[in-house]
Formats: C-alpha cells, structure tokens, sequence
C-alpha cells in the first residue's frame, strides 16, 4: 500500500514539476530573445554619432599626426580618400600644413573610376583641424563633385559652341556689308553680295530660333497643353516642309502607308521633330536617292516613324555624339546647306518630352535610318475612363486617366 501511495506522489509532483520547468525553461528564452534585442537597439549617442557617420552622404575622415586614419565612412573609401587604410597622398600632403598653420584647406581632386569602381570621378575635400583646443587630429570633410563638374564643362562648352557658330554668320556679313557698299555702283556685285548676306543673316536667325526652341524644350518654359494629333497629318506636313528642298536635290521624298494613329502630343513640335529628320537626310544625301518616310505598330501601344535615307552614313564613333548640340557629321556639307548642328538635339529634346525614345541605325557608305517610338493614344480608353470614379472623385484627364482606365479594365477581366 505505502508503495503505491509513493508511486502515486511521485506522478502528481512530476506532473507539477514538467509544467514549471517548461514555463521556466520559456522564460529564460524570453530573456535571451529580450536581451539579443536590446542589445541591436540604438541606446547611446556614441552609437548614434557613429551610425550618422558612416550613413552620411559626405565622406568622413579623421586623422592624427602620424597620418593613422582615427575615422572613416564608407562614402570616404568610395571617394578614393581612403585606400587599404592608407590615406590619399595629395590629402596627407595638405593635411600637412593645416596642422602647421591651424588653417582649413580646399583641395579638388579626380578619382580614377577604375579604382573605385563607381561613378565618382571628382571630388572636393575640405581638411581641417579637428578642434583648436587638440592640435592632435585633422578631419576631412569630402564631397562628390562629378555632376557638377560635369554640367561645369558642359556649360563651358555650350558657351564656347554658340560664340563660335555666331561669330562665323556675324563676321561674313560684316565683310559682305563691307564689300556691298564698295560695290554700289555696281548692280550685278550689289545683287550678289546682297543675296550672300541675306543667306547668312537667315542662317543666324534660324540658330536662334533653334537655340529658344531647346531652351524651351530642356524645361525653361512649360510645354504647350497635350492633345490627341494624328501622325499621318503631322508626317503631311513633315514632307510638304521639305518638298523644295528635296526637288532641289533632285531627291523623291518617298511615304509609306498611313496608319490612322493618334499620339498625345503636340503637333508643332513632332513636325519640327519629324521635318528635322528629313531635312537631315536630304542635306546628307547624294543627289537623285531616295529619303522614305514609313510608320509601324508595335504591340498596339507603340507607333515606330522611321527616317531612312541612303547617304554617307554615320560612323560607330559618330553615332554616340549625333544628338549632341553643334556637333556635325561632315561639318563642310552641313555649313555648305546652312545647317546649325541643333537639329538632332531638338528631335531628342521633343521625343523626350512626348515619353518616347529614338534611336538610330547607320552604315558607311549605306545610309543611316532613325527610329522614333511614341505611345499610341487610344481614344476608346480615354472615353472609358472619362467615366471611372475613385473616391467620388472624378479622374484626371491626360495620361493619368488612361492609366487608370487600364486598371479598371484589367480589374473588371479578373472578376
């Protein structure tokens, strides 16, 4: 009997006891789970210093003067200024005589891209004395440079390109002027000097008219309202610009079949584009080729304008640079037809702004073909979302209204 009742206490106290460990045993893990956390948790400001310095934008470097680096951020080892715990020479040179004189010191320096292997190739570092009251340490505050050195040489640049390509029209018709007036006796030196200065007077005022229609389009002035326009008028228009030159040349102006799309756009704009594009391709043609004209649906979504031509052609190296402004394939042909090296920056600048792209295919001695791709304007959807209403709130018009209804429609296919 005694021997049952102990077997009998023994399983009621370890029933008691299993519970107990286990709520135990949890709780300690509670613990060690609290305390792992806690210990991940910001709870000083040394930790809070040293996150907002190595999470800062501008690099960070403190030295001493033996030149060991106390301190430093990642974006200090991105900009060159740090290197296997080394500090950049031209900086330890400069953080030289601060630690002489006390004095902060500028330095600009160029980042070779190979070795940091990121887009930094200009950096600014500003190297000054850690505190006056401990000559000990130096600190060196860097900043990356490369976009506004960048924008700094093309401003440079674009400066340099108008004064040159102004000063040439302003200086011939100075001396056309010149020699008109010696001439004024004479009706047939009068009329030719006359015509010589009337084509230079239109050549400059043509780059002007161009460089305010790029200002505008680089976001100086707002663009002109969106609105739907059909392709094949503004291609109308496009060839009728260009007919006199092409007859000219002796060149067919060749059209391919209409397409019947729309594109939100502006239509002056996409014919100062497309007429750009013709125009190109006539002045860099040999005489009696064709230049065609031609239109492609992609997907529905996307209409491709393609402007073929069978001239020179473009080389690789060339092609990289034809969007830029003032730059010129054969810079004689393109003075000797009075072009100003702006239109292919416009046609970019005016693609850009209608959400397209362009994109351009060339050979030597082949031809060259560009491509532009604009979204398609589908009124049918513009109709339908006219309709839909979020929040009771009526839809924009425009792009955003499309998107919308495009949502709608794939929402209404899932149900």
């Amino acid at each position: 009997m005694s021997v049952a009742f102990a077997f009998l206490l023994g399983v009621a106290v370890a029933g008691v006891a299993l519970p107990a460990l286990n709520w135990g045993r949890k709780r300690v893990l509670r613990h060690r789970s609290s305390a792992t956390l806690e210990d991940n948790q910001v709870t000083t400001v040394s930790q809070v210093l040293h996150l907002a310095i190595q999470g800062s934008p501008t690099g960070v470097t403190v030295l001493d003067r033996s030149g060991e680096i106390i301190l430093s951020n990642s974006r200090a080892h991105e900009m060159n200024l740090v290197h296997d715990r080394t500090v950049n020479e031209k900086v330890w040179k400069v953080a030289g005589e601060v630690y002489a004189d006390k004095e902060s010191r500028t330095l600009d320096l160029s980042v070779s891209k190979r070795r940091t292997g990121n887009s930094v190739s200009s950096v600014r570092a500003l190297i000054k004395p850690l505190t006056l009251v401990d000559d000990r340490f130096v600190i060196v505050y860097s900043t990356d440079e490369s976009e506004n050195v960048r924008m700094e040489s093309a401003r440079r640049d674009f400066v340099a390109n108008v004064s040159h390509e102004l000063k040439t029209p302003v200086g011939g018709m100075a001396l056309l002027a010149e020699a008109l007036m010696e001439a004024v006796d004479d009706p047939e030196h009068v009329r030719y000097f006359g015509q010589r200065l009337h084509k230079e007077a239109h050549r400059m005022a043509s780059m002007i008219n161009e460089l305010i229609s790029l200002s505008k389009l680089q976001g100086a002035e707002a663009l002109p309202e969106m609105e739907p326009v059909s392709v094949d008028d503004v291609i109308s228009e496009s060839l009728s610009r260009n007919q006199v030159a092409a007859d000219t040349a002796g060149i067919t102006l060749a059209r391919g079949e209409n397409s019947g799309v729309f594109v939100l756009g502006d239509k002056s704009l996409l014919v100062t584009a497309i007429s750009n594009l013709i125009s190109n391709a006539i002045n860099y043609s040999p005489q009696s080729v064709p230049v065609s004209v031609s239109q492609k649906v992609k997907g529905n979504d996307v209409l491709l304008i393609r402007v073929t031509d069978r001239g020179i052609g473009i080389s690789p190296e060339d092609q990289k640079r034809v969007f830029e402004r003032f730059f010129r394939v054969d810079k004689a042909r393109s003075r000797s037809t009075g072009g100003t090296g702006l239109g292919l920056a416009i046609v970019k600048h005016v693609i850009a702004n209608h959400n397209g792209n362009i994109k351009l295919w060339s050979r030597i001695g082949t031809g060259s073909t560009f491509t532009l791709e604009l979204p398609i304007y589908h009124p049918e959807l513009a109709a339908e979302s006219s309709a839909v209403v979020v929040d009771e709130e009526p839809v924009p018009t425009g792009p955003l209204r499309q998107a919308v209804s495009r949502v709608a429609t794939r929402r209404k296919d899932k149900s």
